[in-house]
C-alpha cells in the first residue's frame, strides 16, 4: 500500500531540525521545524505550504531566511503554527531587512502566522511582502482538541510541553487511507488521471454513495468525460483502510505530565520521530538541559504503541558514536520499560 505522506530528516539524524512532509499524489509538503534548510533543493521548498514550529531555539528556527529569501517574489502564502510568541518572533525576522521596492514585484507572498497558546487560545497574524511585511492582526479563535489544521482529507494536532519554555509537539492524523486497485480499474476499462484524486476526496468527505463522480481523460488528443456512482466506485476499485498517522517530538524533559501528553498525542502512530540527544548514562545532565535520553525516547515510543520509533537530534558529543544512541533508542523500543 502506498503511503499518501513520505517524511524526510533534511538534516539527518545530528543536524538541525527540520522534518520535511511531501505529499505523494500532489505537489505539495510540509514542514516541521525550521532548521537549516540549505541542503533542500528550492524545487522542494517551493511546495511547502504549511510549517509547524516547535519553539524558536537558534537551530529550530535558523532556517526562515533561506525560506524567505526562495519565497519572496512569488504568489504563495504560507502559513506558520507554532508556539507563544511566534507572531512577534517572525516579525522581527522580517523587520530585520528593508522592503522599500517590494511594490515592483507583481506577486504578493505572504505569511500567515497562528501561535498556540497552552489554553487552546490561538492568535493570529499576516505579514505581506507588497505591504513591506507590515503585521496585520486577523481574527483569533481557540483550538478544539490543539488541532491547528484541518483538512478534508486530514488534520495535524500539537501538545505543549515543557523544554523550560513552551514547545510543541505534533501529529500529522490522515483520516482514512484510499488506494485504488489499478488491476480492478483496467479491469474496468477506467483511466488513471486527477479525477482519482477528486474520488478519494469525496470518500474522505463520506459524500453520500449515489453522489456521481465524474470520470475525465484524454485519448490520441480528445478529451473524454464518463459518470459513475461514488459507491459502485468504492466498492469496485478502492480499499479503504486507517489513515496514516506520523507524529513529531522534540526538545522536551522527561516527566509525567510530558510523558502523559506526547502518549497521548501519538498513540498509534505508524512513524514518530522523536529526539534523542543523550545517553541514559547522561540523564542527569538531559533533565537540566530539558531534553530526553535515548532510552527514554525509545520508551515514550513504545508506551505510545508506535509501529515504527524514528530517533534523531542527537547531541554532537557523541559524535561517531550514534550507532549507541540508536541501539539505546531501539532498545527500549523493542524491550523494556523500566527507566533507571
Amino acid at each position: 500500500m502506498k503511503p499518501s505522506y513520505h517524511p524526510q530528516l533534511v538534516n539527518g539524524t545530528r543536524g538541525d531540525p527540520a522534518l520535511y512532509l511531501e505529499f505523494m499524489f500532489e505537489r505539495r509538503a510540509m514542514l516541521f521545524d525550521l532548521g537549516d534548510l540549505t541542503r533542500l533543493p528550492s524545487r522542494k521548498i517551493l511546495r511547502i505550504g504549511d510549517i509547524f514550529v516547535s519553539h524558536t531555539h537558534m537551530d529550530h528556527f535558523i532556517g526562515f531566511d533561506h525560506l524567505l529569501r526562495i519565497m519572496v517574489g512569488r504568489d504563495k502564502q504560507i502559513s506558520i503554527f507554532g508556539p507563544p510568541g511566534i507572531i512577534d518572533r517572525v516579525s522581527h525576522k522580517l523587520a530585520a531587512y528593508t522592503w522599500n521596492l517590494v511594490e515592483n514585484y507583481e506577486a504578493d507572498f505572504s505569511l500567515r502566522v497562528t501561535e498556540f497558546h497552552p489554553d487552546g487560545a490561538c492568535q493570529r497574524a499576516r505579514f505581506r511582502c507588497r505591504s513591506g511585511f507590515q503585521r496585520e492582526e486577523l481574527d483569533s479563535a481557540p483550538s478544539d482538541d490543539g488541532v491547528l489544521l484541518n483538512e478534508e482529507t486530514f488534520r495535524v494536532r500539537c501538545a505543549v510541553l515543557d523544554h523550560k519554555i513552551p514547545c510543541l509537539a505534533f501529529a500529522l492524523e490522515e483520516r482514512q487511507h484510499v488506494n485504488v486497485w489499478k488491476n480492478r480499474l483496467q479491469e474496468r476499462g477506467l483511466p488513471t488521471g486527477p479525477w482519482l484524486l477528486a474520488l478519494k476526496k469525496a470518500v474522505l468527505r463520506n459524500d453520500p454513495d449515489d453522489t456521481p463522480v465524474p470520470i475525465h481523460w484524454r485519448k490520441q488528443g480528445r478529451s473524454y468525460e464518463t459518470r459513475a456512482a461514488l459507491g459502485e466506485l468504492k466498492r469496485d476499485i478502492l480499499r479503504i483502510v486507517p489513515g496514516q498517522k506520523i507524529g513529531y517530538v522534540v526538545d522536551t524533559l522527561y516527566n509525567e505530565d510530558n510523558e502523559r501528553r506526547i502518549v497521548d498525542l501519538v498513540q498509534g502512530a505508524d512513524q514518530l520521530f522523536i529526539e534523542a540527544p543523550f545517553l541514559q548514562r547522561d540523564a542527569a545532565h538531559a533533565a537540566a538541559r530539558y531534553h530526553l535520553t535515548a532510552r527514554q525516547a525509545g520508551a515514550l515510543a513504545r508506551r505510545a504503541g508506535a509501529r515504527h520509533c524514528i530517533p534523531f537530534h542527537f547531541s554532537a558529543r557523541y559524535a561517531g558514536d550514534e550507532a549507541i544512541l540508536m541501539s539505546e533508542a531501539q532498545t527500549a523500543f523493542n524491550g523494556t520499560d523500566v527507566l533507571v
